[in-house]
Parts: C-alpha cells; structure tokens; sequence
C-alpha cells in the first residue's frame, strides 16, 4: 500500500497550528485552527487534549481574577483540583513537562491572586496561596505570604513552606536553621520536603543518613512511624559536617524534644573540642550515648 506523505503530514500541520496558538495563549486562533483540525480529522487523538486546553484559555479570557476573588476555600479546592487533573495532564501531554509549567503559570498565577484574602487553615492547608506558589517556584512571594500567618513557625504546614521557601531563595547553609525546627516538629514533612529537594548536597546528606543511620531501639509492642528517626537528622549532620555548626546552631528552640537535645548536645561538644575541654567532654558524649546510641556511634565513628 503507497502511503500519501502530503495527506499524511497535513493533520501534523493542522495539530501544529492549534498547538502554536495555545503557546502563544491567542485563543481564538486556536479555537479556529481547533475547528479545522476537527472537521478535517474528528477522530484525531488529540483533539480532546487541545479541547482542554482551549476551553481553559477561553475561560481565562473571559474572566477578571482581581474582581473574582474566592469566597471560601472550596471555591478554591475545586478550582485547583480541576487545574491539577483535568488542564495540567492534558498540558503535559502536548508540550512535556517544561513547557507544560511554563504554559500553566498564568493560570496558578491567577489562583494565587484570587485566593489572597483566604487565611491559611490546618483542616484544608492545601487550599492556600502558599503552595500554589511554591508550585511556581515564587520563592520570595512564598516567603511574604508566609509572614502573614499568625505563628508560622510553630506550625507544621508553614515552616515546611518556609523552609522550602528559604531553601529555593537563599540556598542550603542559610535554611539549617529552618530545617532543624522542621525536624523537630514534624519529622514526617522533613522527610517528603527532602525527597523533593533540589539540592545535590542536601540529596547526598539525606542518602547517607537513610543507609547510615543506625535508628533507636523499638520497644516491644509500639508502632513506630517510619519518618520519626529524621528528628535526628539536624545533630546527624554535625556529625559528618561539624563545619556548619554555626548555621545548625541559629535553630529556634522547640519543645526540647530529644533529638533537639542531642543537636545542642552536638553543637556543645564540637565547641569544647575546639577548646580542649578533654574533661567536660567526656560527660557531654555520655549524655549524648544515652539520648541515641546509634547518634553516637556517628559521632565517635570520627574521632
């Protein structure tokens, strides 16, 4: 059977020219070029994709976001679900994921912007600026909006907002201090901000520790998070980084929870050993061996 390569390229030119349109956000040129490829091709595989994205550029056409703010949060859920599941596959599988982030960008932009008045709450944390522009990588808004919920630091959700925050704007040796707090206060978001985390010193660090770090002694019967040993990760990390002592030790107090105890330990300890308080030191490493014997073995492991 011959092959027509002029029929067969033209349903690739009229994609083409619907998919121009929508990168240039030109919706009705796309809506017209959407049209012909229909008529042409009806049964085109992607013409349900590009009827997403079209109906999604269509409505952000037609509409103000400064003059619509959300109402409540579940106007917001709804409306970020329907972007997260519906528009971002369908953008995905027509430019890939670079392009596909870059096309969304107006659209959580515009959530962001109509989502300013919600207050931040822990029963729907998801339904908030903050992560949307987290999602954006808008590090210094993130960090603005952040300021204005009322004891941000003493609260899971937004420290681990903050800390990401701090982490994508002003790098690792100035987020130590947050990510210590973050570890003490909740080391479950600890451990997902760092399965995410860019950073390829922070990602080696964290894989270290995942194959190293000897976790404590279960007792019988209790059931144990799995996330619960990242508390330790702060005064771990003076253990194979003394040098970034000075950062480690601008954490905030917390709750003077055990791992807590042992990173100020740690901090303590590396401080007589620049002073040479050879007597001092040897009580400091007995409270550290009973606050986490597999912490110590990390300590002495390099002495």
């Amino acid at each position: 059977m011959q092959l027509d390569i002029f029929e067969d390229s033209r349903d690739v030119m009229l994609r083409n020219d619907v998919l121009a349109a929508l990168v240039g956000h030109q919706a009705q040129a796309a809506c017209r070029a959407w049209q012909t490829l229909s008529q042409a091709y009806p049964r085109d595989e992607l013409l349900p994709s590009l009827a997403t994205l079209l109906q999604a550029l269509e409505e952000r056409d037609s509409s103000d976001p400064t003059r619509c703010l959300f109402a409540s949060h579940e106007d917001l859920r709804q409306a970020r679900v329907a972007l997260q599941d519906t528009i971002q596959p369908a953008a995905l599988r027509l430019f890939g994921k670079e392009s596909a982030a870059l096309w969304l960008r107006p659209f959580w932009q515009d959530l962001v912007q109509r989502a300013a008045q919600l207050p931040f709450r822990a029963d729907c944390e998801e339904d908030h600026a903050v992560p949307m522009l987290l999602h954006t990588k808008d590090w210094q808004a993130a960090v603005d909006a952040l300021a204005r919920i009322a004891s941000w630091r003493r609260i899971p959700a937004p420290l681990a907002w903050m800390t990401q925050a701090k982490l994508g704007l002003l790098g690792l040796q100035a987020s130590w201090g947050l990510l210590a707090e973050l570890a003490w206060l909740s080391p479950r978001r600890l451990d997902a901000l760092l399965q995410q985390a860019q950073d390829p010193l922070l990602q080696r660090l964290t894989e270290q520790f995942d194959a190293e770090f000897e976790p404590a002694m279960a007792v019988a019967g209790a059931t144990t998070d799995p996330s619960a040993d990242w508390a330790w990760f702060p005064a771990w990390v003076l253990c194979v980084r003394p040098d970034w002592v000075s950062h480690l030790a601008l954490a905030q107090a917390g709750q003077h929870s055990a791992p807590e105890q042992a990173m100020r330990l740690m901090v303590e300890l590396l401080g007589m050993e620049r002073q040479g308080r050879h007597h001092d030191i040897v009580a400091r490493r007995k409270s550290l061996r009973d606050l986490h014997a597999g912490l110590y073995a990390a300590y002495m492991k390099t002495r």
